[in-house]
């Protein structure tokens, strides 16, 4: 990470510069990435055959590109293993290799930070010098070594914590004195509660970054009134940090080495600004250099730069998993069918609702359009049915007024 500071409130120069300046070097270096996938990541030189690395410079360019999704990399990395061909550094020349449930199989490069922890971490409050204890399991998955390697970009001494262990690690808290923790928020809370039963001081810790499942109001809140400040951050095991927490408390902030879409799931048609859709990842990993890699989570874009000074995209946080696919009849529905019936009727956004009535399952296609036209509706029942081998209705409904979730099916059965 050129141009690393380590002093004041940010990390480095690049999180406060124009936002049209991170946008032209993040796309004057999108060729060179594209071209070094094609080159040596056998997947990506197959999935971008006949692409032109050259002509990728705009967010429109990228937008032509297909998606990877991450629901496929269990049977990609079982077809050719380890990694499915995504990686273009060899397996013997990495750092370590992890296993997420699947299972998947994560590489770990040798970079400095491969994770790219550091910036949100520093984002959090963690400086030089300090103690932090790391509650993420250190058996298999990645996430202790993302955030372990993060601190030590910062210069932090970690306590290896891992998870479980409550009474032990209360001891080592109370021994060491750690500043900062990291790992889940339901977990500090344990310790803490568990602190509170035993007699035990674990008062030194006065910052946090937690991740690895949603940072719940009462959580937060509990956290607050034991004076401890905690951030939360958004990631994969296969991107590392995607997007973290600021003081200014509204919304999530993308690191600086990303490209972040909102697509509308099961496509990799970008939504507008503001709508809930699925979140697609390019990286300039070398080792691992996913482009356009969807990852099942649901966000949306917020307007304007954050209040803290950091002027990079933003986005709402984890808002729920963009596969909706589910079952019916027998057969799974699935959003890119919902999505490509739509597409060749020249519509946009609609719901499918899947309900069961005395026994029977029903699905209702919900479309927003300007007015009541029986003959599309024909149309696209006949499309729909193509697409998923069943029957359903359609109905249209005024623009605007279906929800801005990311939901394009629901399903209303009672189980």
């Amino acid at each position: 990470m050129a141009g690393v500071t380590g002093e004041g409130a940010y990390f480095d120069r690049l999180e406060t510069r124009p936002a049209g300046g991170r946008e032209g070097d993040l796309f004057r270096r999108l060729p060179g990435q594209i071209a070094h996938a094609q080159a040596h990541s056998p997947y990506f030189a197959e999935c971008l055959a006949g692409v032109d690395a050259a002509w990728v410079t705009s967010r429109a360019a990228l937008a032509t590109l297909p998606v990877t999704r991450k629901s496929a990399l269990v049977e990609m990395q079982r077809s050719r293993p380890p990694f499915g061909g995504l990686n273009a550094t060899p397996p013997g020349a990495l750092a370590r290799i992890f296993m997420s449930p699947g299972p998947i199989y994560d590489p770990e490069g040798r970079g400095v930070d491969f994770w790219r922890t550091a910036r949100s971490l520093y984002a959090a409050g963690f400086r030089a010098g300090e103690i932090a204890i790391n509650c993420f399991s250190y058996h298999l998955s990645p996430a202790a070594s993302m955030f372990e390697t993060g601190l030590h970009r910062i210069g932090c001494a970690v306590i290896p914590g891992g998870v479980g262990q409550t009474e032990l690690q209360l001891r080592a808290i109370a021994d060491l004195k750690p500043s900062g923790y990291v790992g889940t928020p339901s977990f500090l809370k344990i310790l803490l509660e568990k602190a509170d039963e035993l007699g035990l001081d674990a008062t030194s810790i006065r910052r946090a970054a937690v991740s690895g499942e949603a940072f719940l109001p009462p959580v937060r809140d509990f956290l607050r009134t034991r004076g401890i400040d905690a951030y939360q951050a958004y990631g994969t095991a296969d991107l590392g940090i995607v997007a973290y927490e600021s003081s200014a408390r509204e919304g999530l902030i993308v690191d600086e080495e990303l490209i972040v879409e909102i697509v509308r799931p099961g496509t990799g048609d970008v939504v507008a600004d503001g709508e809930v859709g699925e979140v697609v990842v390019t990286t300039f990993n070398p080792d691992y250099p996913l482009v356009r890699f969807a990852t099942g989570d649901l966000s949306a874009v917020l307007a304007g730069p954050s209040p803290c000074g950091r002027t990079n995209l933003r986005i709402k946080g984890w808002m729920g998993r963009a596969d909706q696919t589910t079952k019916v009849r027998g057969l799974f529905v699935h959003p890119h069918q919902v999505a490509e019936a739509l597409k060749r009727h020249g519509l946009a956004r609609a719901r499918l609702t899947v309900e069961n009535e005395d026994g029977e399952d029903r699905m209702t296609l919900s479309v927003e359009h300007a007015a009541s036209d029986a003959s599309l509706a024909t149309a696209l029942e006949a499309t729909l049915k193509e697409m998923t081998k069943l029957r359903g209705e359609v109905k249209f409904v005024a623009p605007a007024t279906l929800p801005n979730d990311g939901k394009v099916i629901e399903d209303l059965r009672k189980y």
